[in-house]
């Protein structure tokens, strides 16, 4: 072994060179056990964690080639000689490690042993780490730059000492402290939890880390600062608890984003609850009182409040900005402080900014607001009065824009509140304005989808119903919810030919402008299946086809998938009502059945067979007849009038609606509404449709039908008859044109078609003439030439006429034409 550079090898040798003062020997105790001639014959894992080799390099070869320099044998010589004795020896030697850097280790070695008979030494040792010391100069230092503020106290909590931070701190001298208690030189509020918490540390002896704290400074009465405080007990070497450390760290920063944070979540939660603009301005007035202002008021432009244009980019206003107040909110009720009440106009933008502002400024702080300026008193004289009379002395007005849309102006202004706005209150003013500023704006641009979807959808419903004299008819319409935007209920009244009428009533599936659109796709659908005369159950099948190739449609490339126009599902209830024969034929594809009032007050809801929903394809649909007594009251309705709230009590609904449609003492366009109003009070999220129909049957002295022999000779006859039946009538001045009617559209049935022939004169709202024959044969109106001995009958009809057309029955056709009465 080599010999340390110590003269003496019985004491511990120096410190390595260049090793600062006062270091000390760390580290995990390394051990081995070298024999007498040098050999490594035991290695342990502390030797191992320290230099690196593990046992199999080690043991057997030589402790030499351990060493970091050149090996001294007459040093190591000595060493051995002197544990030989049974003294040891320690020194500092300098060893190779596995990763080849040289390591200095102070190292012991034992008196010599014995094992199995060889002679062995018994080293250890540990590496030497340098620690720097602190010298009194130094130490104060430290503790007088600190960022932390640091106080030593007794154990009657009186100041020991205290360094210059906490001084600042509070702003209280340290003369003033030293020898006081903390009780005695902050206020009490603020004082007596700290010494609370001080005087648990003594008892406990067991620290607090990190409490925090709102305080505020001598220094800046008015301004609150946040600090988190540690307490820690103090002992000396016996371990008795001489007294207590105080370090305090100004958190304010921390505290305020972490209040900006809470105060954002929380606007979050309590803004844009609706989908008004209103509400949602209040909302934020409501929010921001008091919590950061004590008085607020939101002023927005009027498109913002209109509903604006979709993609509208902010604009450069011409003077003054034309706005409205919102909303407005203040500590003291009923807003003494506004000049301007909510709705009314308003150009308010803080003196001396301009409408600029609104469009690209940043947020104006005031955080003196001085009435008696000159930019004040000239611009804004009613407001400086008011700033004057209720000590308004602070302001933030925030420009509210939301997707490059200029909205409007929020100002937040302190009265009661001493502490003057100051940079750290604007980006919370900003913050809640963006929040604010987004919900305004999802609001404004619902609202204007709202608009355009409830214009669309009361352009496309009836404005006037017509029942001529067979129906008294009367509706009412109730909109969804505006939260649930649009539905796509709709109804209709459509005159046919005889004198019947149609009603019809179906339902949309969906909301807003899609559901409107596809309703009055339905509803001319309709209107155009139904000019043709077919049956109920018929007219539905073709709906069903038409909705079910709608359904398919792919929606144009590049469109968004919610702009589709296409059906995702309708139901509808087709009626036709006969004022001759006083029989209504019914059919419904998924719609709820009609109610029926008759004259004696029974009410009812036939048991109509019920067809599938539109758009299905390939369900057949059924009708059913009912005969309607005079004075009878049919009703079709949408589902959402008997479904209420929960849309789980369809029969309770239907018992409802029974008893409402039963009252007898209200004119049928006063029930209407009222039923509405009895069954749904308040809006629902889904449309209202009712459709109340009165019947009238025509009477027999208004009727008039001959059955036709199948001669030529017959139609002079008839056209006498028909003459005699105008006179009687009092419609003598519609006999010529009514026997020429008559004349073309027998011969017609005579020359072309089979038997039997019938022809029916009816008296209502107009003169309709019906030729009725037991062919299925269309006749086709066309243009006869000049040349052409015939072809001109169904011509004339058409000029003569104001309307004709051809119904099909069960027995064949009828052909009928209609004239106005004079």
């Amino acid at each position: 072994m080599s010999s340390a550079d110590d003269g003496s090898p019985g004491e511990p040798g120096p410190l390595p060179s260049g090793a600062p003062p006062g270091a000390v020997r760390v580290g995990d105790e390394a051990a081995a056990v070298i024999a007498g001639d040098g050999t490594v014959i035991g290695w342990t894992r502390g030797a191992e964690a320290l230099l690196g080799y593990p046992p199999a390099e080690v043991t057997g070869r030589s402790a030499g080639l351990l060493l970091a320099g050149s090996p001294d044998p007459r040093r190591t010589a000595a060493v051995a000689a002197r544990c030989r004795t049974g003294a040891g020896w320690s020194g500092r030697i300098a060893l190779r490690t596995s990763q080849g850097r040289s390591a200095d280790v102070d190292v012991r070695v034992s008196a010599s042993f014995q094992v199995a008979g060889r002679e062995a030494f018994l080293v250890s040792g540990r590496e030497l780490t340098p620690h720097w010391t602190m010298e009194g100069a130094v130490l104060d230092d430290f503790l007088a730059r600190s960022p932390v503020g640091m106080a030593v106290l007794d154990p009657e909590l009186r100041y020991l000492w205290l360094n210059d931070t906490l001084e600042r701190f509070g702003g209280v001298p340290r003369e003033q402290r030293l020898g006081r208690r903390p009780g005695d030189v902050l206020p009490g509020a603020l004082a007596a939890p700290l010494e609370r918490l001080m005087r648990q540390v003594l008892a406990t002896g067991v620290p607090i880390t990190d409490y925090e704290y709102l305080g505020w400074s001598w220094a800046d009465p008015h301004r609150r600062r946040a600090y988190a405080g540690s307490f820690f007990p103090l002992a000396d070497a016996r371990d008795d608890r001489i007294g207590l450390g105080y370090m305090v760290l100004d958190v304010t920063d921390r505290w305020n984003a972490r209040r900006l944070l809470a105060l954002v979540n929380e606007a979050g939660a309590s803004i844009g609850s609706t989908l008004d603009v209103q509400r949602t301005a209040q909302e934020l007035a409501d929010f921001a009182v008091p919590r950061f202002a004590d008085f607020v008021f939101v002023d927005l432009l009027e498109p913002a409040i209109g509903g604006g244009r979709r993609g509208e980019p902010p604009v450069m206003p011409e003077g003054p900005p034309s706005m409205r107040r919102a909303a407005m909110s203040s500590v003291r009720e009923g807003c003494p402080e506004a000049v301007v009440r909510i709705g009314e106009s308003v150009g308010f933008v803080p003196p001396p900014h301009d409408a600029r502002f609104l469009v690209s400024g940043d947020p104006v702080l005031l955080p003196v607001l001085d009435p008696d300026s000159h930019a004040w008193t000239v611009e804004q004289p009613a407001r400086a009065a008011r700033i004057r009379e209720f000590g308004l002395h602070s302001l933030i007005s925030v420009p509210m824009r939301a997707r490059d849309t200029v909205l409007g102006l929020t100002t937040f202004m302190r009265s009661r509140n001493p502490v003057p706005f100051d940079e750290d209150d604007v980006a919370p003013a900003r913050e809640l304005v963006a929040r604010a500023a987004v919900c305004v704006d999802n609001a404004r641009r619902y609202t204007r989808e709202h608009t355009a979807a409830l214009v669309l959808q009361q352009s496309l419903l009836p404005h006037t119903l017509r029942g001529g004299t067979a129906l008294d008819v009367a509706s009412s319409y109730l909109p969804a919810d505006a939260k649930d935007g649009v539905g796509g209920d709709w109804f209709d009244v459509i005159p046919l030919s005889g004198a019947r009428v149609g009603l019809v009533i179906g339902d949309v599936v969906g909301h807003g402008i899609s559901a409107a659109a596809t309703m009055g796709r339905l509803r001319t659908a309709v209107q155009t299946l139904a000019d043709m005369d077919l049956a109920p159950d018929e007219l539905l099948a073709r709906l069903d086809d038409l909705v079910l190739r709608l359904s398919e449609e792919e929606p144009v490339r590049g469109a968004a998938e919610p702009d589709r126009t296409t059906v995702v599902g309708a139901t509808c209830l087709y009626a036709v009502y006969d004022p001759v024969s006083r029989c209504c034929t019914l059919a419904r594809a998924g719609h709820p059945p009609p109610v029926v009032v008759t004259p004696d007050g029974a009410v009812s809801f036939p048991e109509l067979p019920s067809g599938p929903p539109l758009g299905l394809g390939g369900l057949p649909f059924e009708s059913l007849e009912i005969e309607l007594p005079e004075g009878s009251l049919l009703g079709l309705y949408t589902d959402g009038l008997i479904e209420g709230p929960d849309k789980s009590d369809m029969a309770g609904g239907m018992a409802r609606l029974a008893q409402a449609v039963s009252r007898h003492d209200l004119p049928l366009d006063e029930l209407c509404p009222a039923v509405v109003k009895e069954l749904l009070p308040v809006p629902q999220p889904d449309d209202i449709a009712l459709l109340l129909a009165r019947t009238h049957g025509l009477s027999p002295d208004r009727l008039a039908s001959w059955d036709v022999p199948l001669e030529p000779a017959a139609v002079g006859e008839i056209r006498g008859k028909v003459a005699r039946q105008l006179e009687a009538w009092e419609l003598a001045d519609l006999s010529m044109t009514t026997e020429l009617i008559v004349s073309e559209l027998v011969t017609n049935a005579i020359r072309y078609a089979s038997g039997p022939v019938r022809l029916r004169l009816l008296f209502q709202s107009a003169l309709i003439c019906e030729v009725s024959d037991a062919s299925n044969t269309s006749p086709r109106l066309r243009h006869a030439r000049t040349t052409d001995e015939g072809g001109r009958g169904l011509f004339l009809v058409a000029q003569l006429a104001r309307r004709w057309g051809t119904r099909y029955t069960t027995r064949g056709k009828i052909i009928w034409a209609e004239q106005p009465l004079p």
